[in-house]
C-alpha cells in the first residue's frame, strides 16, 4: 500500500512540505513524538494478550523465576519478570482477579494510548491550518505584485478558482492527510520492529507481500493527479464563466442571449461533472481496493505462519503467532489509511500545482539592484526612440520621441488602437520598453524603484474604480495616513464634498461594488478626490471625462483644471474639446506620433487633427 504514492510524487509531496512546514517544525516535531508513544503503547496493550492466552487458560504451563537486571538482555528480563509477576498474582489473588486485573491495565493503556493519538492530532491542526493560510496569503501576495501583463493572458475566474477552489482542496487533500502521512509510517515502522523481532522469517515475508499488493494500489492513482488538475481546469472555466456573466448580464439581456449563455454554461457544467465523477470513482476505489488487498495478505500470512509452526521450523508458538496476527493486523489499517492520503495527495498536488502557475511566474517589472533615490523629481517626462509590443507578433509602439517638460500639459489623440493607453502605461512600468527607453527627470524610469516611481504618479481612468467600501477610505486609498480634514479638502477641490455629505453617514457611507451606488460622473469625482489628496508631481488621465454626460462633465472638468494645476499632465482623450488649451497635443496613428503641436497649430495643418476635430463637429 505505501507504493500507492510512487517516487516523483512523493518528492512532490515532500518538496510541498519543505515549502511551508519550517515555520511549523515545533509542531511537526511534537507530532512524530506522540505518534512514537501512541505506537509503542498500542504495542504494549497489545502485549496483554499473550499472558492471558498462555497462562491463564493454560496454553503454557511454566514456571517462570525473577530475573535481576542485567543477567540477560533487556528484552528477555522484561518478558520474563512480567510472566513471573503474572504467575504470583494467579497464585496470590486467583485467575479472575489475574485477568481483571489485566483488563484494567488494557483499559489504563487504551486510554493513554488514546490520549496520546489525540495529543499528535492536536499538534498538527495548527500545522495543518497555518500553511493553508500561508499558502491563500502567498498568492494574494502574488497576484498583487504581478505586473497588469499576467492578468491579461489569464482569466481572471480561472485566477480566482485557484485562490479558492485549487486551494480548499490542498486543504482537504494534502493538508488533512498530513496526520495520516506522519502517523501511519511511525505506526508501521514500530510495528514491523516488534514483527522482525517475534519472527524474521514471517515478516520477511510479509515485506515482499507488502510491495505487491501496494502495485496494485499505485496503479489505480496514477492517473488521478492528471485527471483532478483536468478538473480544477475546467472549473476555473467554470468560474470565468459566471464572473463574466456577472459583468455582462446587461449586454446578455439587451440581446436576449439568456439562452446561449446558459447552454455554453451547461456544456462546461456537464462536461466538469463527467471529469469529477471519474474523479470521484477512482478515489472511491481506494478504500474497497485496500480492504480486499489486506484481507487477501492477511490470509497469505496466517497460512505461511501456521504452515512455519506446524513444520517445526520457527520459534514462535501459537500464543506469539496471534500476537504476531494482531500486531500484523494493526499495521493494515495504518496501511490502508496511508494509501487513501496518498490518493488524496495525488489530488491535492494537482491543485498545487495550478497554484504554483502563479507563485513561480516570474514578475519581468523588477526594481533595479541599486535604484536611484531622488526626492525632489520635478516630473520631466521623456520617450527616447521606444518601442513596444505585448507579444512578438506585432509592435504597438513604433519609435516614439516625445519631450513633456515640467509641469507642462500633453494631450494624445487618435483612432482607438492607435496606441495612446499603451504609451501611457508605459510610464509607470505596468509593461516594460523593448526598444528605447522613458526617463523622469532625466534618469531611467527602469533605474528607480517601482514604488518610487508610481508614487510620483496620480491615475485618473476613464472607468473610475472604486472599492466596496467607505467615501473616507476610497479618497484616502494612496495615503492611508490622511486626516479627515484632508481628505474632505479634496472632496471640495474635487466638487465632491456636497453629494457625499448629502449621504446618510457623509464621508463613511458605503459606496458599494465597483462604487455601484453612485453615478458615473460622482464616482469620477471621487476618483479625482483620490489623485488630489496624492498630490503627485505627475498626472496621467485616460479618457476621463468621455463616458459622462454634459452636466457631470463640466463639474468633472472643473475638479480636473484643479488637479492638473502646476503638474505634468499626460492627457489620453476622444473629446478633443476638452484638450484645447493642452501645451502640446500629439496625434497618433497605428503606433507612431504623426503630428504634434498646439490646438491651433495642429488645424493649420490640414492633416489628422483636422480631420478628428471635422468628424465630432457632426
Amino acid at each position: 500500500m505505501i507504493g500507492a504514492i510512487n517516487h516523483y510524487r512523493m518528492k512532490e509531496f515532500i518538496q510541498v512540505l519543505r515549502r511551508f512546514v519550517p515555520p511549523y517544525k515545533k509542531y511537526l516535531i511534537l507530532n512524530l513524538v506522540f505518534n512514537l508513544l501512541s505506537a509503542v503503547l498500542t504495542l504494549f496493550s497489545f502485549a496483554l494478550i499473550i499472558p492471558i492466552l498462555e497462562m491463564l487458560f493454560k496454553v503454557k504451563e511454566s514456571v517462570y523465576v525473577y530475573m535481576a537486571p542485567g543477567s540477560a538482555s533487556m528484552k528477555d528480563v522484561m518478558i520474563n519478570n512480567f510472566y513471573y509477576y503474572t504467575q504470583e498474582a494467579i497464585s496470590d489473588w486467583g485467575t479472575s482477579a489475574t485477568l481483571a486485573a489485566l483488563a484494567g491495565l488494557l483499559v489504563v493503556m487504551t486510554a493513554l494510548k488514546t490520549g496520546v493519538q489525540y495529543l499528535s492530532s492536536y499538534f498538527i491542526i495548527p500545522l495543518r491550518t497555518g500553511i493553508v493560510r500561508d499558502i491563500r496569503n502567498y498568492v494574494y501576495d502574488k497576484i498583487v505584485s504581478l505586473p497588469i501583463g499576467f492578468f491579461t493572458a489569464e482569466r481572471k475566474g480561472d485566477v480566482m478558482a485557484r485562490m479558492s477552489g485549487d486551494v480548499a482542496e490542498i486543504e482537504n487533500s494534502v493538508m488533512s492527510s498530513l496526520d495520516m502521512m506522519f502517523k501511519n509510517p511511525v505506526m508501521i515502522i514500530v510495528c514491523l520492529g516488534m514483527m522482525i523481532a517475534i519472527s524474521w522469517q514471517l515478516t520477511v515475508f510479509v515485506l515482499i507481500l507488502l510491495p505487491i499488493a501496494g502495485y496494485f494500489m499505485g496503479k489505480v492513482g496514477k492517473s488521478l493527479k492528471r485527471k483532478s488538475l483536468e478538473g480544477q481546469t475546467q472549473w476555473g472555466l467554470l468560474m470565468s464563466m459566471i464572473e463574466e456573466l456577472l459583468g455582462g448580464l446587461r449586454v446578455v439581456k439587451a440581446f436576449n442571449a439568456e439562452e446561449m449563455v446558459s447552454g455554453r454554461f451547461h456544456d462546461e457544467n456537464n462536461r466538469f461533472l463527467d471529469i469529477s465523477n471519474r474523479v470521484m470513482r477512482r478515489q472511491s476505489l481506494a478504500h474497497p481496493m485496500s480492504e480486499f488487498l489486506g484481507t487477501a495478505a492477511i490470509a497469505i500470512v496466517l497460512w505461511f505462519g501456521g504452515t512455519l509452526i506446524l513444520s517445526g521450523t520457527s520459534s514462535m508458538n501459537a500464543a506469539s503467532f496471534i500476537y504476531y496476527m494482531v500486531i500484523f493486523y494493526s499495521i493494515i489499517n495504518p496501511a490502508k489509511d496511508f494509501a487513501k492520503g496518498a490518493y488524496a495527495v495525488q489530488k491535492g498536488l494537482a491543485s498545487m500545482e495550478r497554484v504554483d502557475r502563479i507563485l513561480n511566474a516570474v514578475n519581468p517589472i523588477a526594481d533595479p539592484e541599486h535604484p536611484v533615490r531622488d526626492k525632489d523629481l520635478r516630473g520631466a517626462i521623456k520617450y527616447e526612440g521606444v518601442s513596444f509590443g505585448y507579444n512578438d507578433e506585432r509592435e504597438v509602439l513604433s519609435d516614439i520621441n516625445l519631450d513633456i517638460p515640467a509641469g507642462a500639459t500633453v494631450a494624445l489623440v487618435g483612432q482607438s488602437g492607435s496606441g495612446k493607453s499603451t504609451l501611457a502605461d508605459l510610464l509607470p512600468r505596468f509593461y516594460d520598453v523593448d526598444k528605447g527607453r522613458i526617463t523622469v527627470d532625466g534618469i531611467d524610469v527602469r533605474d528607480l524603484a517601482v514604488h518610487d516611481l508610481r508614487g510620483l504618479m496620480g491615475n485618473v481612468n476613464q472607468e473610475a474604480i472604486l472599492f466596496n467600501d467607505t467615501f473616507f477610505n476610497n479618497i484616502a486609498f494612496g495615503k492611508p495616513d490622511a486626516t479627515q480634514e484632508q481628505v474632505e479638502a479634496a472632496a471640495r477641490t474635487a466638487n465632491a464634498h456636497e453629494f457625499i455629505m448629502e449621504t446618510e453617514h457623509g464621508y463613511q457611507t458605503n459606496v458599494g461594488d465597483r462604487g455601484c451606488r453612485l453615478s458615473g460622473g460622482q464616482r469620477q469625482r471621487v476618483s479625482i478626490a483620490r489623485a488630489i489628496l496624492k498630490n503627485p508631481p505627475v498626472l496621467i488621465l485616460d479618457e476621463a471625462t468621455s463616458a459622462l454626460d454634459s452636466e457631470s462633465e463640466h463639474l468633472v472638468q472643473e475638479a480636473l483644471d484643479s488637479l492638473m494645476r502646476n503638474r505634468t499632465t499626460l492627457i489620453i482623450a476622444h473629446r478633443l474639446s476638452t484638450i484645447a488649451n493642452a501645451d502640446m497635443i500629439c496625434v497618433m496613428h497605428e503606433g507612431r506620433i504623426v503630428e504634434r503641436g498646439t490646438h491651433d497649430e495642429l488645424l493649420q495643418l490640414n492633416g489628422y487633427y483636422r480631420r478628428l476635430v471635422d468628424m465630432q463637429k457632426f
